[in-house]
């Protein structure tokens, strides 16, 4: 939609730049103004909507590499299930005073 409003104005504003040149030519100044000031306004509309699309564009970039940056910062599920093995869990294990019982301090 931005695209086909962009080609518009730009359309439009060499039509109304073109019309200007022929009121110059012709001598009538209060339509070469109205003609040129219009001609200008379609320039930069369309100076807008490329403008707009490159700010979208790079707003999307940006929230797609911060996506793909914060799953990078995680480790995957499986090496956090890795973690502790049992020889840790074991080692982690002291032996109390209350007859023999085991406490894991993990």
């Amino acid at each position: 939609m931005n695209d086909k409003l962009e080609r518009l104005f730009q359309i439009l504003a060499v039509i109304l730049i073109g019309v200007a040149a022929f009121f110059l030519w012709y001598g009538n100044t209060d339509g070469l103004f109205i003609s040129a000031v219009l001609g200008s306004v379609c320039f930069f509309l369309s100076v807008r909507f490329q403008v707009k699309e490159r700010l979208e564009q790079r707003e999307r970039d940006k929230l797609e590499e911060e996506r793909r940056n914060r799953f990078e910062d995680f480790p995957e599920s499986d090496s956090l299930l890795d973690e502790f093995t049992s020889d840790d869990i074991i080692d982690s294990e002291q032996q109390t005073t209350d007859k023999g019982k085991t406490t894991n301090y993990l």
